[in-house]
């Protein structure tokens, strides 16, 4: 078997808010299930393996935004490639930014994003904080955590992730959260997302299996924590 290899994008600066509990969940149900599996930090300055199979990139402050935006956008032909051939990606909050058209942040000024998603997003003087609940026709209910002053625009066609139940999402008005094209997502779900919705990290973990050409049917979990932790932040105001 071939391990499945995770690529984690810049976990120095942006992974924030508990998104690198995002590789933990990745890593751990592959294990639970016997599916080898390794993942490459990718800070600025490294380059990408051509043969991975899943792309994280979490949230960070403007500050680690502007160190990294330059060198994604070295890094933009390729991730856009792996996108459109197939290859699951999973961006929070300041990474869903990024992969977007552009960030406007208040202190810094305009930071270029990758135009992977059709999306621009522009600092705002509200932070958006709280639980949230979202409802996504892919994946039923989804939960998490955001924390963010960014607000968040369609241009173009987009896809949502989901509508909003409790929250905010994008922005203040709109009612909507995230992005998903092909199989990437992108969200300002905190929390980590992935260990909260474990519906989502299955849906990753089995395309980054067909990305690597194997055919390996997932095991049903009991998930039974997941599930009582999912009602008790149901249940939270």
């Amino acid at each position: 078997m071939k391990p499945i290899k995770l690529v984690h994008l810049y976990p120095e600066r942006m992974s924030i808010y508990g998104d690198y509990g995002n590789i933990i969940a990745l890593q751990q149900r592959m294990d639970w299930r016997g599916i080898k599996n390794s993942v490459v930090n990718i800070e600025v300055g490294s380059k990408i393996p051509h043969d991975t199979d899943l792309i994280f990139i979490g949230g960070g402050q403007d500050r680690g935004q502007v160190i990294v935006a330059d060198d994604l956008a070295s890094k933009a032909e390729q991730i856009k490639q792996f996108v459109e051939s197939g290859g699951p990606l999973l961006a929070v909050c300041g990474g869903y930014q990024l992969l977007g058209e552009y960030f406007i942040s208040n202190d810094y000024g305009q930071l270029n994003g990758i135009g992977l998603f059709n999306v621009v997003s522009k600092a705002t003087n509200q932070r958006m904080i709280g639980n949230i609940v979202v409802q996504s026709d892919r994946f039923g209910k989804l939960i998490g955590f955001e924390n963010h002053s960014g607000a968040t625009e369609y241009v173009g066609r987009a896809q949502p992730l989901g509508k909003v139940i409790k929250g905010f999402g994008n922005n203040p008005h709109d009612k909507l959260e995230g992005i998903t094209y092909k199989n990437a997502i992108g969200t300002y779900l905190h929390g980590s997302f992935l260990p909260k919705n474990p519906k989502v990290c299955d849906w990753l973990i089995g395309k980054a299996i067909a990305k690597s050409g194997q055919s390996i049917k997932l095991k049903p979990l009991g998930d039974s924590l997941e599930k009582r932790a999912r009602n008790s932040s149901l249940g939270r105001p």
